[in-house]
């Protein structure tokens, strides 16, 4: 059983930054695009941010320009980052990675609330 593990969450004002963190088996992503999904109560999960293994990115449009995801290989573990900067009421949601195609079984997400 693959496991996905996220971090970095919290609590933080408008116009503020996180860094979500993901760890995840190198060998589970290694022929697929990493992405990171956000989902709030009654919607379904949205794909905001991907990675492919050469490093190429691409965007939800709502958070190009202040969402950088990457990808980094060390000692067989991948590790995704999502950094969001000029973080916005609506960025409030559950903040999960997983392959962008094929996922595999979720994880328990990372929550981010963005509040004054």
């Amino acid at each position: 059983q693959v496991q996905l593990v996220e971090s970095g969450g919290g609590v933080v004002q408008p116009g503020g930054s996180l860094r979500l963190s993901c760890v995840a088996p190198e060998t589970s992503f290694r022929l697929y695009a990493a992405g990171w999904y956000r989902q709030t109560p009654g919607k379904p999960r949205e794909l905001v941010a991907s990675v492919t293994p050469s490093g190429n990115t691409n965007y939800v449009d709502s958070v190009k320009g202040r969402f950088t995801v990457s990808r980094v290989n060390a000692e067989n573990t991948l590790r995704v980052y999502l950094q969001m900067n000029s973080l916005k009421f609506e960025d409030t949601a559950v903040y999960y990675c997983n392959r962008k195609s094929v996922p595999l079984e979720w994880g328990q997400g990372t929550q981010v609330i963005v509040s004054s």
